[in-house]
């Protein structure tokens, strides 16, 4: 998976979906059963709650690692996944352990015979959630964020918006439509790093980075018109727009 919605409604379906699915597991197949525990309602409802709250707290961390780095990978999915898990053994043994329950396994024992027995059969259906879910559910608000070197560099608009972007020393200035008129943000930051973050740019020039959508015409064979604005086009880069 190298794409990522990141909004917390469509993960907290998720996790509904697959709290659901672990009372009904632990109800019928009961795979907590060290042969102490009864109450099979209250521990199914309550082994379910559990999952839901380890899969809402790593969704709102993942959240705040691709806002911090606007992308997302097989790295920080295995990193998610790995932490619904230490997360998903640690609270399900604190309940396993506490009055309610009064289990007699230790953590071992019981991430050997339990955790691991339910995660097997868990953990195919978090990772087909996530990558097909997500993946069906468009951003429908299509924002992109650009980030500079100073807390106060941010600037969230509309990808259909950005126009183009300049480079300027250690800094970056960012055209874009504001309610229809052209308008300009300057950060610092490089234009390299943002062609990195934002992969659908395209380079025109040294200094120059556009959004394909907003190409009219060449007025030259070295200046094209872009959405309210001209620039100039390198020779070495010229057929990055002709292809």
């Amino acid at each position: 998976m190298n794409k990522l919605n990141p909004s917390m409604k469509y993960h907290l379906y998720i996790g509904a979906f697959i709290s659901l699915w672990v009372f009904v597991f632990a109800f019928f197949i009961r795979p907590f059963d060290d042969g102490t525990i009864f109450k099979w309602g209250q521990t199914s409802i309550s082994f379910s709650l559990i999952t839901f709250l380890c899969y809402g707290i790593v969704a709102i961390l993942q959240k705040a690692i691709y806002q911090k780095r606007l992308k997302w990978n097989a790295g920080f999915e295995i990193l998610i996944l790995f932490l619904f898990y230490l997360f998903y053994s640690i609270f399900s043994y604190v309940f396993y352990k506490g009055p309610v329950l009064n289990g007699t396994y230790n953590f071992s024992e019981f991430s050997a015979k339990i955790i691991l027995k339910s995660l097997l059969i868990l953990m195919p259906i978090i990772i087909l959630a996530r990558f097909f879910l997500i993946k069906l559910i468009p951003d429908k608000k299509d924002t992109i964020i650009i980030k500079g070197e100073s807390k106060l560099d941010i600037l969230n608009i509309h990808k259909s918006d950005l126009i183009c972007i300049k480079s300027s020393q250690n800094y970056v200035e960012i055209f874009f439509l504001l309610n229809g008129q052209l308008s300009s943000k300057v950060i610092r930051s490089s234009l390299k790093k943002i062609q990195k973050d934002l992969d659908f740019l395209i380079q025109v020039h040294r200094s120059y980075l556009i959004n394909p959508p907003h190409f009219k015409f060449w007025k030259n064979q070295n200046t094209i018109t872009l959405t309210q604005i001209e620039i100039p086009v390198s020779k070495s880069y010229r057929n990055s727009i002709l292809l």
